[in-house]
């Protein structure tokens, strides 16, 4: 058994949502961070990089499939799942790690 994640990170104003699945959250966040006004990525246009909410699953197969499912939801039923366990939309970040991450902390994100 591992450790997989699925998340969803916003931008500042809290206007665009992303879901992603992982198996190193800490990586993920960093290199979304990294990425912030990078045109080539959505997350790096949009400056997603802020953690609002996270599930741990124990398979890969269990989070690929919490994944799929609710990228197909609507704008509203994610927001519903963020307000149940984070209504105040608080960034989860520094809970995952020390945020934000050391300068020298950067990965290739190619």
């Amino acid at each position: 058994m591992g450790n997989y994640f699925v998340y969803i990170i916003t931008n500042p104003s809290r206007t665009v949502l992303y879901v992603g699945m992982t198996n190193d959250l800490e990586y993920r966040l960093i290199d979304h961070y990294w990425n912030k006004g990078r045109p080539k990525t959505f997350t790096g246009r949009y400056h997603c990089h802020n953690l609002v909410h996270y599930e741990r699953y124990p398979y890969a197969s269990m989070a690929i499939a919490r994944e799929k499912e609710i990228k197909k939801w609507r704008r509203e039923k994610k927001n519903e799942l963020i307000n149940r366990e984070n209504p105040e939309w608080t960034f989860l970040n520094s809970n995952v790690m020390e945020w934000p991450p050391h300068p020298d902390t950067q990965f290739d994100s190619n």
